[in-house]
């Protein structure tokens, strides 16, 4: 079963630093289901990913912390270890290197490295692999408009998109998360939250 008092106490945790360590847990579409959560990182600076936000969908078993959580990125990015396709994430911690003594924080912390670091010998993305080793200013070229076009919203369109929903009846919170599992397509998520 969950050990929901230590999944508890990690995201108090991680959150109490956030403007610091630019990592951020929530529930998942503000529910209260504590196994699915939504975390954030914030690109490192100097890298093709400054600037922009990447959430990340995470999900505990009940075995956690004994079994590592399963996290996939949700904001597309181009990075040898993280697919281009689906989000998921080559990192040791998230598969065989993990330990009871890790957190969440340590985890995104750890993704928020492995954009700075990135380990083309061991890709989760052949394609981006390829390119990063045979033509490294394509890459930081891609990967850069790649953080401008999914991890980078300006805040005048996504308040005017919030403050419009909001007044559909919708609470600010669902909308706001709505919005950002979406990349901000005010469409998608008027479609989502009238769908349940």
């Amino acid at each position: 079963m969950l050990d929901v008092s230590r999944v508890q106490k990690e995201l108090v945790e991680c959150n109490r630093d956030k403007a610091i360590s630019g990592v951020n847990i929530t529930l998942h579409d503000g529910g209260s289901d504590l196994s699915h959560l939504s975390g954030t990182i914030t690109g490192p600076v100097g890298t093709p990913y400054e600037g922009g936000t990447f959430r990340i969908d995470i999900r505990l078993s009940s075995a956690y912390p004994f079994e590592p959580p399963k996290m996939q990125f949700i904001t597309k990015v181009w990075h040898p270890n993280i697919s281009s396709q689906n989000g998921a994430i080559c990192l040791d911690i998230l598969k065989d290197q993990w330990s009871p003594a890790l957190t969440l924080k340590t985890a995104l912390l750890s993704l928020q490295a492995l954009l700075s670091a990135p380990e083309p010998d061991d890709p989760q993305d052949a394609v981006v692999a390829q390119q990063y080793l045979r033509q490294y200013p394509t890459f930081v070229a891609t990967a850069r408009y790649w953080t401008e076009a999914f991890a980078k919203r300006t805040l005048v369109g996504i308040e005017e998109k919030v403050q419009k929903l909001v007044e559909m009846g919708f609470s600010e919170d669902l909308v706001r998360n709505t919005l950002e599992s979406v990349n901000g397509d005010e469409n998608l998520a008027l479609e989502k939250l009238c769908s349940g």
